[in-house]
């Protein structure tokens, strides 16, 4: 199964269960982050798991430790005011890549949470791995 078709799949069972998956996201809180191509304009959905924040969400462009970042992370950046499902609910956001202190922390609590992300961390080649934040407006 290639990637959009998990994707896929895993965004109808978030929807069919308010936000809960199983199966590789089990016990992961996710999110659907809805993005538009920086090039091409297309809009596309993609699960990921996510930080709660005070003032929204953080979410992190691992691409499972890979060597280069998910095209999701560009297209943020590129179109920053967009839309995330979190449970039942679509909230309006807008997007900034985390720097310095508001990284470390975030980046550093998430490795804590969810130790997968320090595996990731150690098998990238990339210098690191981005942390994006999503602020509510």
């Amino acid at each position: 199964m290639g990637a959009s078709d998990m994707n896929k799949d895993v965004i109808e069972e978030f929807r069919a269960n308010g936000g809960v998956v199983g199966g590789y996201f089990a016990g992961l809180t996710l999110l659907l982050l809805h993005h538009k191509g920086a090039r091409s304009g297309t809009d596309r959905i993609n699960p990921l798991a996510y930080q709660t924040l005070s003032n929204g969400f953080a979410i992190f462009a691992s691409k499972n430790g890979d060597d280069d970042n998910p095209a999701w992370f560009y297209n943020v950046l590129a179109n920053s005011e967009t839309t995330v499902e979190v449970g039942t609910e679509t909230l309006d956001i807008v997007a900034h890549e985390a720097k310095g202190e508001e990284y470390e922390r975030i980046w550093n609590k998430q490795k804590t949470d969810v130790p997968q992300f320090a595996e990731y961390e150690r098998q990238t080649a990339r210098p690191y791995i981005p942390v994006v934040v999503l602020e509510r407006i």
